[in-house]
């Protein structure tokens, strides 16, 4: 029996086109092993289309999606469109319209990817759960007296009882299929509304789940912490902007941004989800056939497992972890001169040998 899946797929910027092919040759590998089959439609929604036509997607954009299984982003960014058009323009909104609102990042020191902390070895393995539509990332502000002297700009944060209680529900629901232990990013010492607030909710989460042990950590001194000693972090849930900042840490930590895959979920499956590598479209390297395809088919991975495939997407992870710590081949970021598609060939060699 075969199941189909539709997924959209959004190349974006840069090396967006260049990463996306070798997860969807991947997903069609480990689909053949598995009874899966995948219909790619793709949409040119990017900074180039912007330049072209003033906006990021049509306006009709979110209905052409909506029905898909998954959307798999490559890149958005370029040089002359700012970040925060190219942002709200494609990324927030999908996010916000589709309720995708738990950004998981996993984090592992990977064999073979040497982090550049000496104490980072392969212990390290956890998960960062960020909230994902709403905290500090609102649209409720402005700014007054543009030019003059006294010109201001207020952003407000916003977090609603339901919107952090979902994505704490999520963590602790996470750490349950883990080792059982939360860490909460705060700071309530400093910010005297919301994290207090925030606070009392993981209380009552701790409450609702007390078989997960859990505490908070002061957002400057858990970053000190991720750094001194990441293999002691379990789950780690923080707010849109916490949670932001966290995983970038955390991946540079595990080796190279590069590499590292997020996914947007919308939970419940009432829209489709959205699978993204973190690198961004690095247009240093764009069109050269060098970038590093690991971030796009770690999150096609993740793709398989939000799908119900977790068997499938182990293997896919298993196949890019074995080509790292059984090969030199690496691509230009993690120190080798091998191209897009030398690496993405020696993965998918992996899936058919298995």
């Amino acid at each position: 029996m075969t199941t189909r899946y539709r997924i959209a797929l959004i190349p974006g910027d840069g090396i967006g086109a260049e990463v996306l092919p070798p997860a969807c040759a991947v997903l069609d590998a480990v689909g053949k092993r598995h009874g899966l089959t995948f219909t790619y439609d793709s949409f040119d929604w990017s900074c180039e289309r912007y330049a072209a036509e003033g906006a990021m997607m049509p306006a009709d954009g979110l209905d052409r999606i909506r029905h898909h299984d998954a959307v798999l982003l490559g890149a958005v960014g370029w040089p002359g469109v700012p970040d925060h058009v190219s942002l709200w323009g494609l990324l927030i909104p999908i996010r916000r319209q589709f309720r995708q609102y738990v950004n998981l990042r996993p984090i592992k020191v990977l064999e073979g990817v040497p982090s550049p902390l000496a104490k980072a070895t392969s212990d390290v393995d956890f998960v960062v759960v960020r909230e994902n539509v709403e905290g500090e990332y609102s649209e409720i502000g402005g700014r007054l007296g543009r030019g003059f002297p006294d010109e201001m700009a207020i952003q407000q944060s916003v977090f609603t009882r339901p919107g952090v209680e979902r994505i704490l529900d999520y963590a602790f629901t996470t750490a349950q299929r883990r080792s059982g232990d939360v860490v909460s990013a705060t700071k309530s010492n400093g910010i005297i509304h919301t994290m207090p607030f925030w606070d009392e909710l993981v209380k009552e989460a701790g409450d609702r789940f007390p078989d997960v042990t859990w505490r908070q950590e002061h957002i400057d001194a858990l970053v000190a912490k991720v750094v001194l000693d990441p293999s002691r972090f379990d789950v780690i849930v923080g707010s849109n902007l916490f949670g932001d900042i966290l995983s970038d840490l955390a991946a540079a930590v595990a080796g190279s941004i590069g590499i590292a895959p997020a996914a947007n979920l919308n939970p419940e499956r009432d829209h489709p989800s959205m699978f993204e590598p973190v690198h961004g479209s690095a247009p240093d390297i764009a069109g050269q056939g060098v970038a590093n395809p690991l971030g796009a088919i770690w999150s096609a991975s993740m793709m398989l497992d939000h799908l119900g495939h977790p068997e499938a997407g182990a293997e896919v992870l298993d196949s890019f972890a074995s080509v790292l710590a059984t090969t030199d081949v690496r691509t230009r970021d993690l120190g080798g001169t091998a191209g897009t598609k030398d690496f993405t060939n020696l993965v998918l060699e992996g899936i058919a040998g298995r």
